[in-house]
């Protein structure tokens, strides 16, 4: 596999790790507002490592497909 494909399946599992951390964070709003915040900051982390990835992989090639 060439390095833009490794990039590009880091990309992929990034992004899949940033929708979970978003869905915790939204669904522990109501009941532990501490570790809300805490997941919301990791999706943040998650998130710009996305965005400093981005300048190598297009948008479109990195589609999560439902499952």
């Amino acid at each position: 596999m060439n390095y833009r494909g490794k990039l590009l399946k880091r990309r992929i599992k990034l992004k899949k790790k940033y929708i979970q951390l978003i869905e915790d964070a939204y669904n522990l709003r109501q009941t532990d507002h501490a570790l809300s915040d805490f997941s919301e900051y990791q999706a943040t982390k998650v998130l710009h490592k996305i965005n400093k990835l981005g300048f190598v992989v297009n948008n479109s090639e990195t589609q999560i497909k439902p499952t």
